[in-house]
């Protein structure tokens, strides 16, 4: 079964190159912005071609010290930035994103592969961010009570952490991005931010946003590097340092963890994911088949969020697999900026060559292949150039398959078996990770015992989609701690100070 579809390799249109050329490629520190100290650049490629779009500032660490300078020198001025105009800040930055949607969206299909379709809900997404936490730097509260003994007077408040470190990943290049800004504005606290090196365009672009909404400059500091570690080690050691907030592999997350305790940094880790999507035998078929495809399809799979594996009642799952293979054949799959386009390249081959190999490994333990699972557009295509792989369903996978046990990251859906609840639920927590999980079922008694039971920091209880800039978000176990947006987001930027006062 194959619904996928083919595209040639066209060269860049006009309004793309007029896109690209519309990004600054140096670093933004200060306020200012400059060439790599060096002198090098790093080559941004289109995952849908192989070629290189652009080439950015290759930082180095007396930049990324530059860069950190300019955030502590910010640090004391921004801190006692009147809340309201941090806000408006914020909000001016919001509503530009949104005028300047389609050209973002553009930009981050071309250099991360997604669909535009789905680059335009990133931005909307990101956007929200900015909106969200804009009303919520006017709103950060201390208390005051009498001392329970009546005598003297208890008073706490809230003050920003100070300079901050952001690591951003790939995936979401700029929603990542906004999720951990837009608190850390709104809180009072300056920063470093060092995107991935696959996708900087769009964090770039970010910068000059905050920077024309009028954000002073040495608050957000941007490097762009091709060795994460070469210029975050070294802010991570010096002392003018007060937080880590990293969104990636829980692999990576454990060495900037480590590194971290030299100074005992405020730390926020969102780290890897292992999302079970539980369908209960009196789930609504329909609802939960629509739900697989959001949770599991979103970026190409490509997300920590995304369901990675299907466990499913034993007297549904045929249906519900063929039905989840129907939908997914349907998609289209070519560049993300072609029309009608569901489905683009995953970000390079490493990652192609990891899903094509865990697809293999079930194949070769006995799972059957109902759709897909090859790498490219499709045996029935002719071979082109970019990342892609085509949307796969697996049936029948058992229990030993590596893919029941390690993130994807791709477009692929293994159904697994379960016959009671209790079974369900232990397939559930067997996993070191606990960021999401997905439960389908119309029975409330369970769906409470369930979601009580599962190890996880965030649900989605009958659908398919959790992320909400108004809620928490974050995870348990090796999935990391620390939750962005909602009401908490703020606080993992706020340190609390206590006074005692004497009668």
């Amino acid at each position: 079964m194959s619904g996928v579809s083919t595209i040639g390799q066209p060269a860049l249109s006009q309004s793309e190159r007029a896109v690209l050329d519309r990004v600054r490629t140096d670093l933004y520190i200060a306020g200012e912005w400059r060439a790599a100290s060096a002198g090098g650049t790093l080559a941004v490629e289109d995952p849908a071609t192989g070629e290189a779009l652009a080439q950015v500032a290759d930082a180095q660490q007396d930049d990324a010290l530059a860069a950190l300078a300019a955030a502590a020198d910010a640090q004391a001025e921004w801190a006692v930035h009147p809340p309201r105009e941090r806000g408006e800040i914020l909000r001016r930055a919001y509503e530009a994103i949104v005028a300047q949607a389609d050209e973002l969206a553009l930009l981050m299909t071309l250099e991360m592969g997604k669909a535009l379709a789905e680059s335009r809900a990133e931005i909307a997404y990101a956007a929200e961010f900015f909106r969200w936490f804009s009303e919520e730097a006017v709103r950060i509260h201390g208390r005051y009570m009498v001392n329970t003994t009546g005598k003297g007077r208890i008073l706490t408040m809230r003050q920003p952490v100070g300079p901050c470190v952001f690591v951003t990943p790939w995936n979401f290049p700029t929603a990542m991005g906004t999720r951990k800004i837009a608190p850390a504005i709104a809180a009072g606290c300056t920063m470093v931010v060092k995107p991935a090196k696959q996708t900087p365009l769009s964090m770039l672009a970010l910068a000059q946003i905050l920077q024309d909404a009028g954000l002073p400059g040495g608050v957000l500091n941007v490097i762009t590097a091709k060795s994460a570690g070469g210029v975050i080690a070294p802010l991570l050691a010096d002392p003018r340092t007060r937080k880590l907030s990293f969104t990636g592999s829980t692999e990576v997350g454990r060495t900037l963890i480590e590194q971290s305790a030299q100074q005992i940094l405020r730390v926020s880790m969102e780290l890897g994911g292992n999302a079970p999507f539980l369908v209960f035998e009196d789930a609504d078929l329909d609802a939960a088949v629509e739900g697989a495809l959001l949770a599991k399809m979103r970026n190409v799979g490509e997300a920590c969020t995304a369901a990675n594996r299907f466990h499913v009642h034993e007297s549904v799952a045929e249906e519900f697999a063929r039905r989840l293979a129907e939908r997914m054949g349907a998609l289209k799959v070519g560049r993300g900026t072609e029309p009608d386009v569901d489905v683009g390249p995953l970000i390079d081959e490493d990652q192609r060559a990891k899903v094509a190999e865990l697809v293999g490994d079930a194949v070769d333990r006995g799972a059957r292949l109902l759709l897909g699972g090859s790498p490219g557009l499709g045996p029935a295509h002719p071979a082109h150039p970019g990342y892609f792989f085509e949307p796969t369903v697996l049936a029948d996978v058992p229990d030993d398959a590596r893919l029941l046990r390690e993130e994807i990251f791709g477009p692929v859906a293994p159904v697994a078996t379960f016959t009671t609840e209790q079974e369900a639920l232990a397939a559930a927590n067997r996993t070191e990770y606990g960021l999401v999980a997905y439960v389908y079922t119309r029975d409330l008694s369970r769906a409470f015992r369930v979601c009580e039971g599962i190890e996880t920091g965030m649900v989605g209880l009958n659908q398919g989609v959790v992320s909400n800039p108004a809620a928490p978000f974050g995870g348990v176990k090796q999935s990391g701690f620390g939750r962005e947006g909602g009401f908490e987001g703020i606080g993992e930027y706020l340190e609390t100070k206590y006074v005692a006062i004497g009668s």
